[in-house]
């Protein structure tokens, strides 16, 4: 199976290899210790009640997965009680193949009683403990945007904002060098330049600009999306209490690193920054190689200007307390947009001295056409919506490699406000047709989910939530209410109702992950990891295999899933893979009926 090329070098070099497999088998994690248990553990889940194990908001759609049994009823009853508040009937069983399972589903949408439950089959366990409750996504929410916090670069965690997990200083990238694939006559290489701030991009120390791309503006489509749910949300990061949202201030964070990434000389813009090699597992205060700004590159540039069009429109609210940043990030956009017209296919090539993440892409029209189109909804210019080529265009869930949706998802969201020239039918139309064909999966699921056998790929958590993110826009469009409770689907997946039995997000749900591929969670010394990243979540390739002791339980897709540090083919965490839990965490308690 093939894997990304952000992790290329990443499975061909050796990073601390002895460092690395001192960790795998030792930490606690006694699932797969051999291959006889990794098949019991997958074997056990199999027999399990898979639910979310977070819980539901009163009015959502409220399902679990049951595994084929002899048993045609559930109840659902009051945790750790045997008092029975609800009865129905299992559904048909069918196949999964993405997991090989024959499964039943139980429906209790109708209980919207706030309270704590588990849902009983005669011949199985109870399920894992679950709520039902208005604000039950709250902390789920702020812990996903607060793992950003964690992962900054370039600054002090101190414990009134991180707690226990509070670190020194690392990486204050005010002294780096531009490698010799990035040098100009204005900057050769060997120049050193500052370019503080940022977050870390995945469980490695390094910062690439086209993962940043899709990440940040998740956020801000959050934010543009659903002020209401981040206006008066404190999250306790340094800023809290400013002027700004929290969610907007942790964004910005990364976006004044992004701006120190563009050339001023030429508005081309750094593909990363970044180590020659991946760091190995130790804190970021203990990570003290040489520096690099490598490659600028047509998709960091393109994915720049997309972010940095959306970002000025977001902040301009903002003028009084950030006086002249929302032009100068529309100015940054604009130089952007210029230099990759001038340089339309430049694709990003690993130097032979650097071997960590490369984000290598090299079909550009994606990137071409979200850059269009949020220059064209900031700056009202119709040249840029005709650049866009929109009916060349078409929607599809977003991913690093393939933004082709973000164009979609901004353009449905700012309609209203297009001028003349926009299509609005043709809008309309590609939010829908995506929508409707992940409705169809969902509809036909075993598992009532939009994910096939086919998405379970490197980070698939990602792809399930934004699918998820997909089928609200479509909600947003026209109000059909099986796009939301779709959308609910794929978040109660990554918390809970999959193969594996497992919440995927940090520190939620009664069988969570506890060993993500973060090298901070797994320096620092403390037993339990930071507390809301999502794991990259099952995929059958395990690239990984190899570095690992600890054995996968299962090389099914929807089951291959190693909850150990050595994993970074399944356990690792990853900022754009954040981005849509927040995203998703948000839409949902913001658009299910109060």
């Amino acid at each position: 199976m093939s894997f990304p090329p952000k992790y290329l070098a990443r499975i061909i070099a050796v990073v601390s290899l002895s460092s690395l497999l001192a960790a795998c088998g030792n930490d606690g994690n006694s699932n797969g210790s051999s291959s006889v248990a990794g098949a019991a553990n997958s074997s056990a889940s199999s027999s399990l009640i898979k639910v979310n194990q977070l819980g539901f908001l009163p009015e959502s759609s409220k399902l679990a997965v049951v595994p084929d049994v002899p048993a045609t009823s559930f109840k659902l009853l009051k945790a750790g009680t045997a008092i029975e508040v609800f009865s129905g009937t299992l559904s048909a069983a069918k196949v999964w193949d993405a997991s090989r399972e024959s499964v039943k589903v139980a429906d209790f949408s109708s209980v919207k009683t706030p309270g704590d439950y588990q849902l009983h089959v005669d011949g199985l366990a109870n399920s894992h403990v679950f709520s039902i409750a208005p604000d039950v996504y709250n902390a789920l929410n702020a812990a996903s945007i607060k793992a950003f916090y964690f992962n900054r670069s370039g600054v002090e965690l101190l414990p009134e904002f991180a707690g226990k997990f509070a670190r020194p200083l690392g990486h204050a990238d005010t002294q780096v060098l531009i490698h010799p694939s990035a040098a100009s006559d204005a900057r050769p290489s060997g120049t050193v330049v500052s370019s503080p701030k940022g977050w870390y991009d995945a469980g490695d120390y390094n910062k690439y600009i086209v993962n940043s791309g899709i990440s940040t503006y998740t956020l801000l489509a959050a934010y543009e999306h659903f002020p209401e749910i981040f206006n008066n949300q404190n999250l306790t990061i340094p800023e809290s209490g400013n002027a700004l949202p929290d969610l907007l201030d942790e964004t910005l964070w990364n976006l004044e690193w992004m701006l120190t990434m563009q050339d001023p000389n030429d508005g081309g813009v750094y593909h990363k920054l970044t180590n020659e090699n991946f760091d190995g597992t130790i804190m970021p205060h203990e990570a003290l190689r040489e520096r690099y700004l490598v490659q600028k590159t047509t998709a960091a540039t393109l994915d720049f200007a997309a972010v940095m069009a959306t970002a000025s429109r977001v902040f301009a609210p903002y003028e009084t307390q950030l006086p002249g940043l929302s032009a100068k990030m529309r100015k940054a956009a604009e130089s952007a947009w210029e230099w990759a017209n001038i340089h339309p296919a430049i694709v990003y090539k690993q130097p032979s001295d650097v071997r960590t993440g490369e984000y290598g892409d090299k079909t550009l029209s994606d990137e071409f056409a979200w850059a269009a189109a949020e220059l064209y909804i900031t700056t009202r210019v119709d040249g840029y919506y005709t650049a866009l080529k929109p009916v060349d265009v078409f929607n599809s869930v977003p991913s690093w490699g393939n933004v082709n949706g973000l164009a979609w998802v901004s353009l449905a969201h700012h309609r209203a406000q297009l001028t003349n020239v926009a299509d609005q039918t043709l809008i309309a139309s590609r939010i829908k047709t995506l929508a409707d064909n992940l409705l169809s999966t969902w509809y036909a699921s075993p598992y009532k989910v939009s994910m096939e056998k086919h998405d379970f790929v490197w980070g698939s958590n990602s792809g399930a939530l934004n699918q998820a993110m997909m089928l609200v826009q479509a909600y947003r469009l026209n109000g059909k209410r099986d796009y939301l409770d779709a959308a609910q689907a794929q978040l109660d997946y990554v918390l809970g109702r999959n193969a594996t039995d497992t919440s995927f997000v940090t520190g939620f749900g009664e069988k969570s992950t506890l060993h993500p591929h973060h090298r901070p969670s797994e320096a620092d010394g403390i037993p339990e990891p930071i507390p809301g990243f999502i794991a990259g979540g099952p995929q059958p390739g395990q690239q990984d295999k190899a570095d690992c002791k600890a054995v996968y339980p299962s090389s099914v897709a929807a089951k291959s899933y190693l909850d150990n540090y050595c994993s970074y083919a399944s356990n690792e965490i990853a900022i754009n893979w954040n981005a849509p839990l927040v995203y998703v965490s948000a839409a949902i308690a913001a658009l299910t009926p109060k």
